[in-house]
């Protein structure tokens, strides 16, 4: 682990990522920050001694063999991010620039920050819960705006604060049961028992209620895979590349064109549509293309769902039977009947989609049906989604428990006790509300330098 250091440590990062561009920010966080800064940056006006925390200051910074003009701004402790004296200089963007100056920092006392250790002095001095600090995670990486929207609906604290009124409800029932085990009255024990279980099935509802709300999280975190399959030109590709709005793959009369699997993705209400456009399945003596075929019926298992492309303009061939024989165990197939601008010889299919892929039809039809068929119902971002796979873990380990201690009821008030310690310990594991270090330390060790 990372934090076997001496947190009372002056720290120093680059805050923004290294490359060209107008600004880089570099900070500084602990007790000496400021006589750091004092030592390297002037600005007319600026009295270290009256210094106003939160104010911008336009002066230039010492380098040692050259001065750099940029911004200077103090946030005093606790009134700042991590709860310590902070320090940042806004200066201009470039790698060796932001180097520099980090260098000079050190030079003068600070030490370099490890990923994450300004957001855990944050967690540590009460200014961020562990939730919070996921939070922030999610928002960096949000790579779709539904997971942005969730991350952002949580940004609150609104989790926390559930977890925490959950944690309050089982410190009260062990509470009960110390006053139980202390005056050992059968009467006392009976109705401190269904207190506490009446209690334990509120909570089952809230935790049930939280996995129920976060099922569709693989789909907001990492969007719905579709993977397009169908024999040599069906219009697989002129089909990925009408789905996406741009030509992202060859399209030719030749069959075989399509030799590798090709990913794209596109938006729709708000889920990234993860499309997989496979080679044409048919028997071939082409080395790369069985390759590329064997791909294809691979990429089968891992897709959550599955377009089967087809031309109406004729019958089915055998390659279309043998694609046939491959989906009849796959109840995740959309079928797409393509060419819809030709006179129709296909057979009809349930549930099929007919579309022109050349001409655009219908594939908006397409995006909805995929939706449909992953997303129950449109996702109401306004209640707790919880998209943290760590997160979703622990829920699911405290539904583990939950339906012990609901088993427990005729087992003695000692081993009761010890279940909802284990319930509180668990849920704690969420908010940090736990004895648990090393899940801590694994949490703010994923990010960045800086941060």
């Amino acid at each position: 682990m990372i934090y076997n250091v001496d947190m009372s440590d002056t720290i120093c990062a680059i805050s923004t990522p290294l490359g060209r561009g107008a600004i880089s920010i570099v900070r500084m966080s602990g007790d000496d920050c400021l006589k750091i800064a004092e030592e390297i940056f002037s600005a007319k006006g600026l009295s270290y001694d009256s210094i106003t925390p939160r104010m911008l200051y336009l002066g230039k910074l010492d380098l040692g063999d050259g001065k750099e003009k940029c911004l200077m701004v103090y946030f005093k402790g606790p009134k700042s991010f991590t709860g310590e004296d902070l320090v940042e200089f806004q200066i201009h963007g470039g790698t060796v620039l932001s180097q520099k100056v980090l260098k000079r920092l050190i030079e003068k006392g600070a030490r370099l920050a490890q990923p994450g250790e300004f957001s855990k002095r944050a967690f540590e001095n009460g200014k961020i819960t562990l939730d919070e600090a996921e939070n922030i995670i999610s928002e960096i990486n949000a790579d779709s705006e539904s997971e942005l929207k969730a991350a952002l609906n949580l940004a609150g604290g609104r989790l926390k604060e559930k977890i925490l009124s959950l944690q309050q409800a089982l410190t009260e029932n062990i509470a009960q049961i110390e006053a139980t085990l202390d005056y050992p009255e059968e009467d006392f024990e009976k109705s401190a028992k269904d207190q506490i279980f009446s209690d334990v099935e509120k909570i089952k509802k809230t935790i049930d209620h939280f996995v129920e709300d976060s099922q569709n999280a693989q789909y907001i975190a990492k969007g719905i895979n579709i993977a397009i399959i169908g024999s040599p030109n069906v219009g697989k590709s002129s089909l990925l590349n009408a789905l996406v709005g741009q030509e992202r793959a060859i399209v030719t009369d030749i069959e075989g064109t399509t030799r590798d699997v090709l990913n794209e993705s596109v938006a729709y209400k708000g889920i990234n549509l993860n499309f997989i456009d496979t080679a044409g399945i048919r028997q071939s003596e082409d080395k790369v293309e069985k390759i590329g075929i064997e791909k294809s019926l691979q990429s089968l298992d891992s897709a959550d769902v599955i377009l089967w492309v087809l031309d109406g303009s004729r019958e089915l061939n055998n390659s279309d039977k043998e694609i046939e024989k491959h989906l009849k165990d796959f109840d995740n197939v959309i079928t797409i009947v393509n060419k819809s601008d030709k006179k129709r010889l296909l057979k009809s299919y349930k549930d099929e989609i007919i579309i022109s892929a050349l001409k655009e039809e219908n594939i908006e039809e397409i995006k909805e049906k995929i939706y449909k068929k992953v997303i129950n119902e449109d996702i109401d971002y306004n209640k707790i989604i919880v998209i943290n796979e760590r997160q979703i873990g622990i829920l699911l380990e405290c539904q583990s428990i939950v339906k012990s201690i609901l088993q427990a009821k005729e087992d003695s008030m000692d081993i009761i006790a010890m279940l909802i310690k284990n319930l509180w310990n668990a849920l704690g594991k969420i908010t940090g509300q736990c004895e648990n270090e090393q899940i801590i330390d694994l949490i703010f060790s994923k990010f960045c330098l800086g941060k």
